[in-house]
């Protein structure tokens, strides 16, 4: 999904400057805002509720988050589940005590101490819907570019899901998902194999009310590029699919077309994406963000192929520095030169070095712990 507190600001800065003129203006303004950030599924796990308030404009782009909330959800049979602020403004849930359930409405609660007043919000209650499974998760290889005359080619590929609803219930969709990738160093050193995982940044969505089956074949998800080593050694991708009723479908819709338009702000009216959650008690505290309730099912694929002209950071431009024969000492070892080819047999014995340790050790980049769900070498 892409930076959406990014476009809680551009909505901000909207809201408080009607003047295309660039300025900085004295406000308070954004004081009197909140920004909620929630999701809870059908999943047993440990949900959050993300509270903040944007800065000034002028200041810092990270909004603030805010403290010291009391935060539950309660349901349609009279349950009521508390959440735990585990960091500043994060809000958890127990996994143990709390899980949706399919078919209940579930509403958020919160109370605050904001700006010096407290204020009470509370969003509508809304139904979780059951997700239908992904039935396929699969890719195509793209050409970017054709070999021709001596040039290589250059391969990515695109990844595709197909999904449907038996039951015809779920008419609105909405896809997140988590890329993984194995990397390695061309190196002989002790890291030189990771991993590196990356969240989706842009908005997934899909509305099957217009037709009359409901079916979605082969929805373009993702694309790989060969700009990046993503596809040189093995790749996943993990995909979380999201049942939405209307109204957030809708709120999602307006969000992505905000998103994509962020070199024309003034073509887009902040009023046109309203929040599901609102202030009790002062109905001129301004709410932006969403209270998600959706069933979620998910579906990981793994990508392992060959792919003309993958890019790679670790060339020997980027790399190596020089050579050194014999096995003497090396000005500065271990502090600002490493060792990324040691040849000792036969002579004449030589080490290469580098003074970048990004291509001596890759968890600069990612992690040397393997990740549970890995499949094979």
């Amino acid at each position: 999904m892409k930076n959406i507190w990014q476009i809680f600001l551009v909505s901000f800065i909207l809201l408080s400057s009607s003047c295309i003129k660039e300025f900085t203006p004295q406000t308070t303004e954004a004081k009197g805002m909140i920004i909620v950030d929630g999701l809870i599924t059908d999943k047993p796990e440990a949900y959050t509720i993300k509270l903040s308030n944007p800065n000034n404009l002028g200041e810092s782009n990270v909004p603030e988050p805010i403290s010291g909330c009391v935060v539950n959800i309660s349901d349609d049979s009279g349950q009521s589940f508390s959440f735990t602020e585990m960091t500043p403004g994060v809000y958890t849930s127990d996994s143990t005590v709390f899980q949706g359930i399919v078919g209940r409405f579930y509403t958020l609660h919160i109370s605050t101490n904001f700006n010096n007043s407290n204020h009470n919000y509370e969003s509508i209650p809304i139904e979780l819907k059951p997700s239908p499974p992904i039935d396929t998760l699969y890719y195509e290889k793209i050409a970017f570019k054709e070999g021709t005359g001596g040039v290589s080619s250059e391969e990515g590929c695109q990844i595709y899901l197909d999904t449907h609803d038996p039951n015809n219930k779920c008419k609105f969709f909405r896809w997140e998902y988590i890329e993984t990738w194995e990397f390695r160093l061309p190196y002989s050193v002790p890291n030189n194999i990771c991993w590196v995982s990356n969240n989706s940044d842009v908005i997934n969505i899909k509305n099957t009310s217009g037709i009359e089956e409901d079916r979605i074949s082969k929805y373009p998800l993702n694309l790989v590029s060969n700009l990046t080593d993503r596809l040189r050694e093995k790749y996943s991708i993990l995909v979380n699919q999201y049942s939405l009723n209307e109204n957030e479908y809708l709120y999602w819709q307006k969000l992505q077309s905000t998103s994509e338009q962020v070199g024309g702000l003034y073509d887009i009216a902040p009023a046109a994406i309203p929040s599901n959650v609102y202030c009790i008690d002062d109905q001129n505290q301004k709410v932006f963000g969403y209270f998600s309730v959706s069933g979620c099912t998910s579906k990981r694929i793994f990508i392992r192929d060959n792919f003309a002209g993958v890019y790679t950071p670790y060339t020997n431009d980027a790399c190596i520095a020089d050579t050194i024969f014999g096995n003497g000492p090396i000005a500065y070892l271990n502090t600002s030169v490493w060792v990324i080819i040691y040849h000792s047999v036969p002579p004449p014995s030589y080490r290469i070095i580098t003074y970048s340790n990004f291509c001596y050790d890759c968890t600069l980049r990612g992690t040397k712990i393997r990740p549970d769900f890995w499949e094979g070498d």
